[in-house]
């Protein structure tokens, strides 16, 4: 992985000392696209993204990373894959490994699945201090259903689930983070909590006392609607004056201002980044800011989204009348 220009870095560091004044806005840049601009002071300065996607909306589709190399999948850039496949909104998605490295081949951690193949298991994870073990998915199927997945412990090989549905655009993060509409933020196995998901230990010496979740960072959060017909990308960042959020806080936010019933934690950090394409220029960009480089880090797995203009939508759903 190429390290970030010093020049860059600088001006990332002066951007975060400055002051952030809280403001919203909100567009709806396609059919079926809401798109939240956030920026608060409390609990800290902070930047915001959230996408609300009602997944009723006619012409609307999905595709995540296709596998592909000598592991899983090749590395890129969110915004290289919104590109690449002429979508309108991507977003990161999967943990991976190996990190740091700089080749581009890369193994998901979880379920994962592209158009109907299905090509990473649930699984334990090497970072069971972050990555709860068979951590749920979040899967879309080819008519736009979309609902949370679980791991069927009867098969061997991880790749099946306990729900009825076909697995066809399938993601998974470190932890459902919101289950059922309350927080399900995930503890560390220890003497008064055995019951724990997670495993003490890790770079920083994780526990329950030093919580990999309750650490200021970049996060990467997808959701659902209590009904499944709303779907909710979420990011904050870590730079330019953002100082991050907790998963306590982000969960607390989709719950009690978005009304989000079950959401996933993805690949943060660095890795966070969501790049859409502008309604009007066609052109597309980052619209969040990388703590990693400008031009968003290269990750193994990234979530396309297509989505119709709004004049084109509202013709064709007059159509179908």
């Amino acid at each position: 992985m190429r390290e970030m220009p010093r020049r860059n870095f600088l001006v990332l560091v002066l951007l975060s000392l400055l002051p952030l004044h809280a403001a919203t806005s909100v567009e709806t840049p396609f059919a079926g696209i809401t798109h939240i601009t956030r920026t608060e002071t409390s609990p800290r300065n902070v930047s915001l993204h959230i996408v609300k996607i009602d997944l009723t909306t006619p012409g609307l589709r999905f595709k995540l990373t296709e596998p592909g190399g000598t592991l899983e999948t090749v590395r890129q850039t969110t915004l290289a894959f919104l590109k690449q496949e002429q979508a309108q909104i991507a977003i990161n998605v999967h943990f991976f490994l190996p990190f740091p490295s700089a080749e581009p081949d890369a193994s998901l951690i979880g379920l994962a699945a592209s158009n109907g193949t299905v090509y990473s298991a649930f699984e334990t994870p090497v970072q069971s201090y972050a990555i709860v073990t068979n951590a749920p998915g979040l899967n879309i199927d080819g008519s736009n259903r979309a609902s949370i997945v679980r791991m069927n412990s009867e098969y061997e090989d991880r790749l099946h689930i306990l729900e009825d549905v076909m697995l066809w655009n399938a993601v998974s993060g470190s932890a459902q983070i919101v289950t059922g509409g309350a927080k399900t933020i995930p503890g560390y196995k220890d003497d008064e909590h055995p019951d724990g998901l997670l495993t003490p230990g890790g770079p920083a010496n994780y526990s329950n006392a030093n919580s990999w979740y309750n650490l200021p960072n970049a996060r990467t959060v997808i959701g659902l609607s209590e009904d499944n017909q709303a779907l909710f990308l979420f990011t904050v960042d870590r730079a330019a004056g953002s100082l991050g959020m907790t998963l306590d806080e982000v969960a607390t936010l989709l719950i009690n201002e978005y009304g989000v019933y079950n959401a996933l934690n993805l690949d943060g950090g660095g890795s966070t980044t969501l790049a859409m394409e502008n309604p009007k220029t066609r052109e597309s960009s980052i619209v969040n800011i990388s703590s990693d480089n400008p031009a968003g880090r290269s990750v193994a797995s990234n979530l396309a989204i297509f989505a119709m203009p709004v004049v084109d939508a509202a013709i064709d759903k007059g159509k179908r009348r």
